[in-house]
């Protein structure tokens, strides 16, 4: 090849495009990002509900070195903790050498995603078939959701305050369980609808069984069999279902996908991916970092971000101020301002992938590639930016520089054309204490359906930003 033009320089200079990062890592990076797969893909297969994910974390980080927080107790630069909101979110920390109230490094993730939940009183019978009844939680496609197997996730709290935990359809010998959809020979009347009529949500009913009990004077025999099922197993009651958190989630283990075995294939990607490199992340901090680093995992995203267990809750700004406290460094509630307006964070959440099948409803030119690194974003929310967060220029600058200072492969992109519709994360939850918070994640094909997509070298450049930032992201 011959030397380069000066208008060939000159673009080389001034324009901006991302690379795939398959072709710029080392042979290294590729055997770490394979590596990192078989760890993330054993933990959605065994952290299906925010309740897994949560044990998960907890089992982790005390092989790691943490240990619950005590109230009352002193700590220390290189303690590593941790506190839990009522089994459904969980914070982490290691703490720095600096002082807590000059700041922390934060990535904040949610852990649940869309599913079914069952009603209160959801066990019917129905022409000598057996139901459970379920109302859809976060945005889903309906339709996605019939004529696949499916497993039954969750605890039950009895009548005398005992907890049952529930797993069933995971392991290769258990039952699993299905919604049915109507045949294509009698649905013609159906295929005229519009997709998001097509199911109705009080169709999404899960078949679990048909066996009757050996009764004459029984009238819902079918029924009464899979209560005296559920009783012998569990020791529940039908009540008991009224006190009971119990998700219907895909029975699908997480696959690799593709011959190149490149990209991983799973339910619950949104946003276990971020929660799992964000955790990851954190354990991988040996030495005593800088600033303390701190990693929170919240429930109830995908609904808003609402209740006792969301980023909207006061959970995380209790235990910072009882870090504050047990550091020695809180005397009154501006000790926790200062703290947090000193401080810098990433929204660890999935990007949508540009996907090539559908590229209408996309923005090409602000859309990000499956393989071209960890995605950043400016901004999120709907249309005209509403109900979202968005990075000062400044930050985005500071974060753009670190990333290129550490080598790591970037983009950038948005959620899909401006009135095709759009989404939030925590960010603007965490914006509201006034720190400094940009989104980055992982990008995704098949956002919210039962088997989304990812690549194995975005998942390993996204642990390592997140890696990098919590050691050593100075927001100053």
């Amino acid at each position: 090849m011959g030397e380069k033009t000066y208008g060939q320089e000159l673009s080389e200079k001034l324009s901006y495009t991302s690379k795939n990062a398959w072709e710029v890592a080392t042979e290294e990076d590729k055997q770490r990002a394979f590596e990192l797969a078989e760890r993330y893909k054993n933990f959605l297969n065994c952290a299906k509900t925010e309740r897994e994910a949560v044990e998960y974390f907890i089992s982790k980080a005390k092989e790691n070195g943490f240990s619950e927080f005590e109230y009352g107790c002193r700590l220390k630069p290189g303690d590593r903790v941790y506190f839990i909101n009522n089994n459904k979110s969980i914070l982490l920390a290691v703490i720095g050498k600096k002082p807590l109230k000059e700041g922390f490094n934060l990535i904040g993730s949610h852990i649940d995603s869309p599913r079914l939940d069952l009603k209160p009183k959801p066990v019917y019978e129905s022409n000598e078939l057996v139901f459970l009844k379920t109302h859809y939680y976060g945005g889903i496609k309906k339709y996605h959701w019939v004529n696949v197997p499916l497993s039954l996730h969750g605890v039950v709290v009895k009548s005398d305050g005992s907890k049952v935990k529930i797993v069933i359809g995971e392991d290769e010998n258990d039952p699993v369980f299905y919604i049915t959809d109507l045949l294509v020979h009698l649905s013609s009347d159906q295929l005229q609808k519009k997709a998001s009529e097509a199911i109705p949500a009080e169709n999404l009913n899960v078949l679990i069984g048909s066996m009757p009990f050996n009764d004459e004077k029984v009238k819902e025999k079918v029924k009464l069999n899979i209560l005296r099922i559920l009783n012998e197993k569990y020791g529940i009651t039908e009540e008991d279902f009224i006190s009971a958190d119990i998700e219907i989630v895909p029975a699908a283990k997480a696959r690799d996908v593709g011959l190149d075995r490149s990209l991983i294939g799973a339910y619950g990607q949104d946003d276990r991916a971020c929660s799992f490199l964000a955790a990851e992340a954190l354990f991988s901090i040996n030495d005593v970092p800088e600033k303390t680093a701190i990693v929170y995992l919240v429930d109830k995203e995908e609904i808003g971000s609402v209740g006792i267990s969301s980023a909207e809750a006061s959970f995380f700004d209790i235990s910072v101020a009882r870090l504050l406290k047990a550091l020695g460094e809180y005397d009154n509630s501006l000790d926790l301002a200062v703290c947090f307006e000193n401080s810098a964070a990433i929204s660890g959440d999935v990007a949508a992938a540009l996907d090539p099948t559908y590229e209408g409803a996309y923005d090409r030119l602000n859309s990000t590639l499956i393989g071209h690194g960890v995605t950043i974003e400016k901004y999120t929310g709907v249309r005209g930016k509403y109900n979202g967060s968005e990075a000062t220029a400044e930050y985005v600058g500071k974060i753009r520089n670190f990333l290129n200072s550490n080598n790591i492969c970037w983009q950038t992109g948005l959620l899909g054309k401006v009135d095709q519709g759009g989404g939030g994360t925590i960010a603007m939850f965490i914006a509201r204490k006034m720190i400094n918070v940009i989104d980055s994640g992982v990008p995704v094909l098949s956002m919210h359906s039962t088997f989304e997509i990812t690549s194995k070298i975005d998942v390993y450049m996204t642990y390592r930003f997140y890696r990098e930032f919590l050691k050593k992201f100075k927001r100053g």
